[in-house]
C-alpha cells in the first residue's frame, strides 16, 4: 500500500526537528555521553561534623548521574541545607587516584597527624555545588575548591575531602552574594571504596545500557578501627 504523500513532509519535519535538537544538545553539553535525564547511581554513607559536638554524624548520600554533563552529584543535607556536589569525569578520576594513594599510605602506616599538612596532600579539585535552604526554593551555585587528603579524629584516620567556601555565582555584584559553607566529608576506607565504584565510568555507562554490566560488587574492606556515634 502506498504511503500517503501528505505524511512525508510531516515525517521530514519531525526528523529535522530531532536532528536539530541533537545538534543543539551536543553544543550545549560538550561532555554528554547520552541524551538522557538524570538517574540514581545508588547511595553511599559518609561522616560529617556534628554541630556543637566533637563527634561525627553518619549520613546517607544519594548519588545522581547526569548523562548530558557526564557528571555525578552527591546529594546530601548539611546543617539543614540541601547540597548537590558535582564531580566531573576528571574530578572522579582524581578522587580515585587520591584514595588509592591514601590506601597505600594507610597500609604503610605513613600517615601524618598534622591536619594542615594532610588535608590537601593528594591534590585539589575544582568543584561545582548547588544548595537550597529549607525556607527558599532558589537554587544557589558556586565553584569551590575541594581538597583531597585525610584527617585524624581521635586515634582514627579518615580519608577526607574538604569543600572550601565559595561565593555564589550568577548574582549581581552588589555585595549580597551568598557563600557556600565549608564542609568536610569523612570516609572510612570501606565507605570511600563504595564511592570509587560509583565514580567508575564503566559503572555509570552500565546504568545507561552502554556496557555489558555495571562494575562488579567487591567485598567491603574491613577497617582496622570502628567508630560508633550516638
Amino acid at each position: 500500500m502506498k504511503r500517503p504523500i501528505a505524511l512525508i513532509p510531516v515525517c521530514l519535519i519531525a526528523l529535522a526537528s530531532l536532528s536539530c535538537r541533537s545538534i543543539d544538545n551536543a553544543e550545549r553539553y560538550p561532555n554528554m555521553v547520552a541524551d538522557r535525564e538524570p538517574l540514581s547511581a545508588g547511595t553511599i554513607e559518609a561522616e560529617f561534623d556534628r554541630m556543637l559536638s566533637s563527634k561525627l554524624n553518619r549520613v546517607t548520600i544519594e548519588t545522581i548521574f547526569y548523562p548530558r554533563e557526564n557528571s555525578v552529584a552527591l546529594d546530601f543535607r548539611y546543617e539543614f541545607i540541601r547540597y548537590r556536589q558535582f564531580w566531573s569525569e576528571d574530578g572522579r578520576r582524581q578522587f580515585t587516584e587520591a584514595f588509592n594513594r591514601y590506601r597505600e599510605d594507610y597500609a604503610a602506616r605513613n600517615l601524618l597527624t598534622k591536619y594542615n599538612k594532610s588535608r590537601a596532600i593528594y591534590g585539589k579539585v575544582k568543584g561545582a555545588v548547588e544548595w537550597e535552604t529549607f525556607k527558599f526554593t532558589t537554587t544557589h551555585r558556586a565553584s569551590p575548591t575541594i581538597e583531597l587528603g585525610y584527617r585524624f579524629r581521635g586515634e582514627a584516620p579518615f580519608f577526607a575531602m574538604l569543600q572550601r567556601s565559595a561565593k555564589e555565582e550568577g548574582v549581581s555584584g552588589d555585595g549580597s552574594n551568598l557563600e557556600s559553607l565549608q564542609i568536610t566529608m569523612y570516609f572510612t576506607r570501606a565507605q570511600a571504596e563504595e564511592l570509587v565504584k560509583i565514580f567508575e565510568q564503566s559503572y555509570l555507562l552500565g546504568l545507561l545500557g552502554k556496557s555489558e554490566s555495571p562494575a562488579p560488587q567487591q567485598p567491603l574492606i574491613e577497617d582496622e578501627y570502628r567508630e560508633y556515634y550516638e
